[in-house]
């Protein structure tokens, strides 16, 4: 066989990125075809409806349901208070006068004849849609969002936790198979998204969310640390929206494992750059990979890939391999060859024949690997 398809993360000096930033539910598109957008700039907003609570006005003034509109001091579509009195009967005498005070502030939804209940609703919540990274609008889908187009650097990790965030890049090790200490993160990396090497241990994740660093990028990081930071296992399933206090992207794999020096030393020629970094993962059918990008062309690169891959390997391809007992390992292809081969397991399958740093040459199943397109 001439080449093998098989699924890859991107790790593109610069390419063409295309990216859909669309509301959940209609409203109103703010950003004009053709606009220039920043990566925090609103590009569409919509209006979440409140929360709705009950009172049961008939209850509280023993009257009946079909009497409460003769007690109420506030009509349907009226805005309310929170403690402003909601509904109040007149008795003879005073000291048996009961108020109904409103527990929140909103708007009165609907008074009910049948119930004797009133809803009481929140004001609604704006829920804006930012551009995420900057580039040009270059289509607008009425009432929920655009779609932008930007050229720059993109790298996908293998894993990630937490939501979409901006930030400055800061290298802080100097090498992709250094540990991200704690003493590293200093009072100056607020806000900014800090490149790691081989490993963040858990006080390492600790330090950043105290000093408030917006997200980290390391090799690899520890499954308990994992679980001890979000207070749970994560399975097959997706993830991206972790309230933890920042975004954390990992680049090879579950342990002590070097950044890859292609994907580290790319890092380090954006450092000091403002990018976007986005840790949703979903690890099933429609596969999601977390990200970085950062906008504009790095040093020394005067043309951006306009392709988004080929989608196969071929002899010559850099590889990662993604399952023991060379989890981790980088390499290239060398050949693929094309009939079947018994693997350690006694059964029978494609193979390639990658070749590793310091000229060894190994064989693996060809689903044991993913291509790092360059």
């Amino acid at each position: 066989m001439a080449h093998a398809y098989t699924p890859g993360l991107k790790v593109m000096p610069c390419t063409l990125l295309k990216k859909r930033r669309l509301l959940p539910i209609p409203g109103t598109v703010l950003a004009q075809m053709g606009q220039e957008v920043d990566a925090l700039d609103v590009v569409a907003q919509t209006e979440l409806p409140g929360k709705v609570f009950s009172v049961n006005v008939a209850n509280r003034l023993a009257v009946g349901p079909d009497e409460i509109k003769n007690f109420m001091l506030k009509g349907e579509g009226d805005t309310i208070k929170k403690g402003e009195i909601l509904a109040e009967n007149k008795p003879l005498f005073k000291w048996f006068k009961t108020s109904i005070e409103s527990t929140v502030d909103g708007t009165v939804e609907a008074i009910s004849p049948v119930t004797g209940q009133v809803l009481l609703r929140e004001p609604p919540k704006v829920l804006p849609i930012k551009a995420y990274v900057k580039g040009r609008i270059v289509e607008i889908t009425p009432n929920f969002g655009v779609t932008l187009e930007a050229e720059g650097t993109f790298i996908q990790g293998i894993f990630g936790i937490g939501g979409e965030t901006n930030g400055e890049i800061a290298v802080v090790v100097s090498s992709p198979d250094e540990d991200l200490a704690p003493e590293s993160i200093k009072e100056n990396h607020k806000g900014k998204i800090l490149i790691g090497g081989k490993h963040a241990s858990l006080a390492t994740i600790k330090r950043a969310i105290e000093i408030g660093v917006n997200a980290i990028v390391v090799g690899g990081i520890h499954d308990r640390d994992l679980r001890q930071l979000l207070g749970y296992d994560i399975g097959v399933a997706v993830t991206g929206t972790e309230k933890i206090g920042l975004t954390l992207i990992v680049t090879e794999g579950f342990g002590m494992i070097p950044m890859a020096d292609y994907t580290f030393k790319l890092l380090a020629s954006r450092n000091g750059e403002n990018a976007s970094v986005s840790g949703a993962t979903q690890i099933r059918a429609g596969v999601m990979r977390p990200e970085i990008i950062v906008p504009g062309f790095p040093k020394n690169v005067t043309e951006c890939k306009k392709d988004q891959g080929r989608g196969w390997i071929e002899p010559g391809d850099p590889i990662r391999i993604i399952r023991e007992p060379h989890f981790g390992v980088i390499g290239t292809v060398k050949s693929l060859p094309p009939e079947l081969t018994v693997i350690g397991s006694e059964s029978h399958a494609r193979v390639l024949e990658v070749s590793l740093d310091g000229g060894e040459v190994i064989i693996v199943p060809r689903a044991n690997i993913e291509v790092l397109e360059k």
